[in-house]
């Protein structure tokens, strides 16, 4: 299994606009974070999790030729804005399968009307074969997918396991019953958004003492913010199996 790192960033992208904070003129290249989302890919299967903002300079940076599907942990703008770009896909191999639970499909319908609509079609508008699912297991790839809920401050949203590989982002809470699907995971990625607290994402410490009841083997974290501070500077503190993901990222399980 190989996963892409292809956007590590917050909602608004590091750098922020407007903003004065050091990080936002570092010349490191581990600085610049586009929204984030990943490529999961196996045994020829291709797994995009989240279609940002920032989905198709994403896809011309790391060269994605093919996504065989869509998984969506929720419905925030930075996680669903690139639907539309999946254009060139499903010219490509025909209409992409999405799966989201009801609440982040209806959402997707009201913002992408003419993509999920049946009757009167645009002709050159990208097509979906939506399915719903919940807490459930399903099979993509011949490989089953294990829905995690955990809670964006109020709102519950779904991260995914698939083998010891697990993809959570917008954490702030999760429930014990969530906490006993994520044992023994070769590689966990979890947000770590700023130093300072946050209300509906975890900040660095507490995203650090998870892991710590976790306990995966390697850990990456994700969706950081300007206020997070340098890449170089914070992964120097990060203790040796936790590390600060970056755009571009491949790692291979």
């Amino acid at each position: 299994m190989k996963v892409t790192f292809l956007g590590t960033g917050t909602s608004q992208g590091v750098p922020m606009l407007l903003s004065d904070e050091p990080v936002n003129f570092s010349t490191d290249f581990k600085d610049k974070r586009m929204r984030s989302s990943v490529l999961i890919e196996w045994e020829g299967f291709s797994c995009l999790v989240d279609c940002g903002a920032d989905f198709r300079m994403q896809m011309l940076n790391n060269k994605v030729t093919t996504i065989d599907a869509i998984l969506f942990t929720h419905e925030h703008s930075d996680h669903i804005a690139g639907l539309d770009d999946i254009r060139p896909y499903c010219y490509k191999k025909g209409p992409m399968p999405v799966f989201a639970m009801q609440r982040v499909m209806e959402s997707l319908y009201k913002r992408y009307e003419y993509i999920f609509t049946t009757e009167n079609r645009y002709p050159g508008a990208a097509a979906v074969i939506p399915t719903v699912i919940d807490e459930s297991i399903f099979v993509l790839g011949n490989k089953d997918i294990i829905p995690i809920k955990v809670n964006h401050g109020n709102l519950p949203i779904l991260g995914y396991r698939v083998e010891n590989f697990a993809y959570l982002t917008d954490v702030k809470t999760l429930d014990a019953s969530e906490v006993l699907k994520l044992k023994n995971l070769e590689v966990l990625v979890i947000n770590a958004l700023r130093i300072e607290e946050h209300p509906t994402h975890l900040n660095l410490d507490e995203a650090l003492a998870l892991v710590n009841v976790l306990r995966p083997k390697k850990v990456y974290f994700t969706h950081i913010s300007h206020r997070l501070g340098f890449h170089k500077e914070v992964s120097e503190q990060l203790p040796e199996n936790v590390f600060l993901a970056y755009d571009g990222l491949e790692i291979k399980l």
